[in-house]
């Protein structure tokens, strides 16, 4: 039994010490803690790079679930976000001129985008591709997973439209038969009232975030369907 109690010890102080000395960039979020895809390199503490031309891929596959670039896995507070300068890559984006970080609690779910997707003003958008909050466990940053959408959690920023899918991976999760936000809040109580506060408040009580309440799959997938065919229309 003592020999029992030294070893957890030493295990737990073995990986105190493991995050006590991680790297940290800026005192904000430690860089070796959170994982990437397999797909992409680390280009730099900053920038994750593929192959692949992300928004080059289709926003819905020919199974009907959508695809999603994760961006920010659940739990973490690094805001990534895809490159519009590099197709390739997602990056750390910088503001006031350090990396940025969420000051709140993670995450509630993966963070990311739809490919192949961009919904202009006149639409309720903001010309970028359509956000997405994936519930289900940590996916690691770059990864490309299928996705069911839901419904859309309704939001305004500072007065204009920022609305969110909310989807659900389709496998290997808790969430994955979930089909409707009705079926969401009759079998996991009180997640979409976490996510609904989470966005309302991240940004700090004057954030000028305000929630509007959520909309049906139906209503999430015909912003789906229009933001999809404003990418692939001539500009």
């Amino acid at each position: 039994m003592h020999n029992k109690l030294l070893l957890a010890g030493v295990i737990s102080l073995s990986m105190l010490t493991t995050t006590a000395f991680a790297e940290s960039l800026g005192n904000l979020a430690f860089s070796e803690t959170t994982p990437y895809s397999s797909a992409m390199t680390l280009k730099d503490d900053f920038t994750i790079v593929g192959d692949d031309e992300l928004m080059a891929m289709d926003a819905i596959n020919s199974n009907g679930f959508a695809n999603a670039i994760i961006e920010i896995p659940t739990g973490t507070s690094a805001k990534w976000e895809v490159s519009k300068e590099d197709p390739n890559a997602v990056y750390w984006e910088y503001k006031d001129g350090e990396p940025r970080v969420v000051n709140y609690l993670g995450y509630p779910g993966n963070y990311g985008a739809i490919p192949g997707t961009a919904l202009p003003k006149e639409l309720g958008g903001d010309g970028d591709p359509l956000d997405v909050i994936v519930l289900g466990q940590a996916i690691p940053r770059g990864e490309i997973v299928d996705v069911r959408v839901i419904g859309v959690l309704k939001m305004l920023d500072d007065g204009e439209q920022d609305d969110k899918l909310v989807a659900v991976l389709t496998q290997d999760s808790p969430f994955a038969h979930i089909e409707s936000m009705q079926q969401l809040d009759s079998e996991f109580p009180g997640v979409s009232q976490i996510v609904d506060i989470w966005f309302a408040n991240y940004k700090g009580p004057d954030g000028g975030m305000e929630g509007l309440g959520f909309e049906d799959a139906e209503s999430a997938l015909t912003v789906l369907e229009a933001a999809a065919e404003n990418f692939s229309a001539p500009q």
